[in-house]
């Protein structure tokens, strides 16, 4: 816990750095491109709809709960998006920056942080596509949505220890980043992202729901489309935060151990 004591305070020193390596990143993603940041709002909409063609014209999805199908989809796809954007970018970004961890004056431990402040462009891009389906759709509108900011919270906190973890051991095990791959490619499927938790059984569903992105998911459903306040589900509220503090004292503590080592290595 002290780990994470220290960290946390080395991020509010170097806040300013921080800010400004993150707008560099994004600056720096679309360096010599015509359009720009446009391409932030082009990704999420053309794979909004080609899920959305797939499923709901190929596969006859049917409105689940009379939510239209794009909107509950897009509810799922936001949170999963810059969840897998951050978890991804950030185990690499050690071995990426390895000319800066060579500097003794700079603190590696920032570069997760660099990840997830860059990614909330693109979140905010998709968040915005949300809105205008579910003005579109006619649904109703509600101070609900504000609730979307603590689940948003939640998840960049467990992004954040698990980005400090994968980050730390990639520079010793370079299969460390394929591994991930792999594993976003099955938690995209097996979180209930494009089919409804209901329809498996519940020995099933309880197991599924150990998948804390779950928690994230259904929360921002819960904001958006549902209304349902984040204390209703109390216990596994307790259950998400147990994980995800573990798993930040944990992601801390691997960094520092293993953050002496960095410079050798690499």
């Amino acid at each position: 816990m002290n780990s994470l004591v220290s960290f946390l305070r080395l991020l509010h020193t170097r806040r300013r750095l921080i800010t400004a390596m993150a707008v560099r990143e994004i600056r720096a993603q679309y360096v010599g491109s015509s359009l720009g940041l446009l391409w932030t709002l082009i990704h999420p909409l053309v794979m909004i709809t080609v899920f959305w063609f797939v499923f709901s014209i190929g596969f006859k999805a049917k409105p689940l709960n009379d939510v239209p199908f794009v909107v509950w989809l897009t509810a799922g796809l936001a949170p999963w998006y810059i969840f897998s954007e951050i978890i991804s970018g950030s185990t690499n970004t050690i071995v990426t920056h390895s000319h800066l961890i060579k500097k003794t004056i700079f603190s590696p431990q920032i570069l997760p942080v660099i990840k997830i402040l860059s990614s909330l462009v693109t979140h905010a891009i998709f968040l915005f596509v949300l809105l205008v389906l579910l003005i579109f759709q006619q649904m109703p509108l509600s101070l609900y949505y504000l609730q979307a900011g603590y689940y948003l919270f939640c998840m960049l906190m467990l992004a954040l220890g698990i980005s400090w973890a994968l980050s730390a051991l990639n520079v010793f095990v370079r299969d460390v980043v394929q591994l991930v791959t792999v594993l976003l490619q099955v938690g995209f499927w097996v979180t209930p992202i494009f089919w409804d938790i209901k329809m498996m059984p519940p020995k099933v569903q309880w197991f599924l729901k150990l998948n804390p992105v779950y928690y994230i998911i259904q929360g921002y459903r819960d904001s958006f489309i549902s209304f349902q306040p984040f204390w209703s589900h109390l216990s596994y509220t307790v259950y998400y935060w147990l994980f995800t503090l573990g798993m930040l004292a944990s992601g801390a503590y691997i960094f520092k151990k293993l953050k002496p080592q960095f410079p050798d290595v690499l």
